[in-house]
Order: C-alpha cells, then sequence, then structure tokens
C-alpha cells in the first residue's frame, strides 16, 4: 500500500480564492440543472437532472478531497485545475440538450466529453498528491466513458448508461477502503461544503431574479419572489444559523484520521445530495410559478416548491445524525450507544417533521395559489426553527455537542 503523502505546509487551512472561483463553475451547472427541470417538469426530467447532478457531485467530491489535501499553489496545479472547471463549463453548457429522444446527441457527447476531461484532469492532480488515487481513478474513469458513450448512444438506452455510469461511483467506496490512504482537513473541508451551499443559494436566487425579467413588474411578481427569496434565507438560517457547519468541523476535528474519510462520506457527500437537489428543485418551482401568483397552478410545480423544501430539510437533518448532533460533546449521554443514537433523532425530528409538512403543503398550492404555500412554508421554517432555539435554550450548559 502507497501511504497518503505525509503533512506539509502546502496542506490547506482555509478556502482559496481559486477553489472559491471553482466553485462558482460548479454552481453554474446547479443552474442549468435548474433550467433542465422548469422545462421538463416530469418523471423523465427528473430522472435525468438526478443522473446527472449524481455524477457530476461525485466528482466535485473528488475534487473538494483533493484541494483538502493540498492548495493549488504551482501554477501547473492551478492551470490543471482552471482546464478542470473548462470540463464543467462544457457539461454545463451541455445539460439542456444531454438526453435526446433518439439516436446520436451532440449535446450529450459534449456533456459525456467535458466530464472526461473533469475526470482525467482530477486523476492526474491527485496522483501528484497521493497515488492512491489508483485505487479509485479507474472507477471514475471507468463511469466517465460510459457517459461519452450515452451521449453517442442517445435516446432510451442512455438512460441506464447513466445508471452505470453513477452506480459505479456510489459503490466504489465499497470495494476500496479509503480509511489510512486518504487525509481530510476538517477545517478546510467544512468550510469548502458550506461555501458551496451558500453559492448554490446565492445561484437558485439570481436564476429566479433573472426568470423575472420575462414579466410585467407588478405587486403579485414581487410578493412572490420576496417570498422566494425569503424561503431561501430560512434554509440558510437552517444550515448556518445555529452554527451547525462549525460544530460539523469540531466533529470532524475529534474524529480519528482514519475514520474522518468515512465522515466525509456519511456527513458531507451523501446528505448533501437531497440538500443541494433540494435547492435545483425549489428553484425550478419557484421560477414556474412567478408570474403566477395570487391563482392556482399545476399540481407539479406546486410539488417542486414543498418537495424542493422537504428534501433540503431531509438532508440536512441527516447531516447532523451522521454527525452526531444531540450527544454530548466528548463522548455519551449515558454511555450507551442506543442513547445516542435516541438522541440524535430525537434533534433531528422537528425537520423531518417539517420536511413532512413542506411537502404537505403541495396541496395549498395547487388549489389555492403560490403566495399561500411559500407563506406557509415560510411559516413552517420559522416555527421549526424557532422551536429548535427554545429547546437549545433549556438544555444544560455542554449539551447538543458534537461526538464523533
Amino acid at each position: 500500500m502507497v501511504p497518503p503523502s505525509p503533512p506539509g505546509p502546502s496542506q490547506p487551512e482555509r478556502v482559496g480564492a481559486l477553489e472559491l472561483f471553482f466553485d462558482l463553475v460548479f454552481a453554474f451547472t446547479l443552474t442549468q440543472l435548474t433550467e433542465l427541470l422548469a422545462g421538463r417538469l416530469s418523471l423523465a426530467g427528473a430522472a435525468q437532472v438526478l443522473l446527472i447532478f449524481g455524477v457530476l457531485w461525485w466528482m466535485y467530491g473528488g475534487y473538494a478531497w483533493l484541494t483538502n489535501a493540498r492548495t493549488p499553489d504551482r501554477a501547473t496545479e492551478r492551470l490543471l485545475l482552471l482546464l478542470g472547471m473548462a470540463g464543467f463549463l462544457v457539461v454545463g453548457l451541455a445539460i439542456p440538450r444531454g438526453f435526446s429522444h433518439s439516436g446520436f446527441s451532440r449535446g450529450g457527447l459534449a456533456l459525456g466529453l467535458g466530464y472526461l476531461v473533469v475526470v482525467l484532469v482530477h486523476s492526474t492532480l491527485y496522483y501528484r498528491v497521493n497515488r492512491n488515487i489508483v485505487r479509485i481513478a479507474p472507477f471514475n474513469i471507468t463511469s466517465a466513458l460510459l457517459v461519452v458513450l450515452a451521449g453517442v448512444a442517445g435516446g432510451p438506452a442512455a438512460y441506464p448508461l447513466w445508471a452505470a455510469a453513477l452506480a459505479i461511483q456510489v459503490l466504489s467506496p465499497l470495494v476500496t477502503r479509503l480509511g489510512g490512504r486518504f487525509e481530510i482537513q476538517p477545517a478546510h473541508f467544512a468550510e469548502r461544503h458550506g461555501a458551496l451551499v451558500i453559492v448554490a443559494l446565492g445561484e437558485s436566487v439570481a436564476a429566479v431574479g433573472i426568470g423575472t425579467a420575462r414579466f410585467t413588474l407588478n405587486i403579485q411578481v414581487v410578493t412572490a419572489a420576496v417570498l422566494g427569496l425569503a424561503l431561501s434565507a430560512g434554509l440558510w438560517w437552517t444550515y448556518f444559523g445555529a452554527g451547525e457547519d462549525e460544530r460539523g468541523e469540531q466533529a470532524m476535528t475529534a474524529a480519528s484520521r482514519e475514520r474522518r474519510p468515512g465522515l466525509a462520506l456519511s456527513a458531507y457527500f451523501y446528505p448533501h445530495i437531497p440538500m443541494l437537489l433540494g435547492i435545483v428543485v425549489l428553484a425550478a418551482g419557484v421560477k414556474l410559478t412567478i408570474g403566477s401568483a395570487a391563482q392556482p397552478h399545476p399540481l407539479r410545480q406546486a410539488l417542486a416548491l414543498g418537495g424542493g423544501t422537504a428534501l433540503f430539510l431531509a438532508g440536512n437533518a441527516m447531516f447532523g445524525q451522521a454527525l452526531g448532533l444531540g450527544t454530548r460533546s466528548g463522548g455519551t449521554w449515558g454511555g450507551a450507544a442506543a442513547g445516542q443514537a435516541a438522541r440524535r433523532t430525537g434533534w433531528a425530528w422537528p425537520r423531518y417533521a417539517t420536511a413532512g409538512f413542506a411537502l404537505a403543503t403541495t396541496a395549498l398550492g395547487a388549489m389555492v395559489a403560490i403566495e399561500a404555500q411559500l407563506a406557509a412554508l415560510l411559516a413552517g421554517l420559522v416555527a421549526m426553527l424557532a422551536a429548535e432555539r427554545h429547546r437549545d435554550a433549556g438544555e444544560p450548559a455542554g449539551a447538543g455537542g458534537w461526538t464523533a
């Protein structure tokens, strides 16, 4: 086994400007997924968004692990990282045409080739940092080649190829043990993912704002847009308002080096899938419903609003549970593992309950009006946050900490 690179002065402590630039380019792909879903609000469109996001998110995580291992401070590394960004840009441009009804798709091929560039650049850069990437790179390259093949095949045949590409990535951690081979710097890792959530929320608001340009600016449009912004702010508060991002960093720091890669997957990779998809789905719903305020709108659009909010809340609850929010820092509540699990579930249940409430507002949006559903969603978030604040204020000092 080739050991990880030893700690050095180039290991990051904070997220760099180039990494934030990278995140902005990746966020463009999320905006394009919003456009794709808004244009194809159907099961087929949802499947396309899920498949494309799945493979892109895996490689975003790969780049987050890469820059977490070493800051790209050399000219060659920066140029290669910019090339990887160009690959993500090509993917984003091709997303609306990534699937065809039948036969060969230029858009699908462009998407596949852009993604192949993303994968090859990542493997090259990571090999310079930690040669253990040779255990993961074949899975990533095979996945990228399947995406290219999906673009060439087009039509219905593209779906199983995309599904196979995603399955290879999701299952690869089960084949290759990560602990002991890859290092995670907790502060940088937590900050990087928190920054992405902020950028994604900002991009969703910008996409909605741009979408309103085709409408006459009136009280209905302004009301719906402001409620949409307030709802996004509520999601931001859910993730950052009570310091969960900081506690996530503390949990990663408290974990042993061998456990950190597994914790990075269970807390920062998998739970962020529903959170980011929730932002995409919610943005698509708001984009479609602005301009039709004060009147009923189609069930699918109402479902996008409620479902997007529910996805984010459920993912956020999973994030807290994976990191042990609700257990005493430094060990246990009563020393029993079952007790710890109960505390984590007890902390998360308001968010799961609010996720269920958000989904239930679909009926309100479909039968009444967009303002009614948006206002109900916002009220549900406010009530959840207020209840959590009251609960935390009543806990003894030191309770509610993180344990790993």
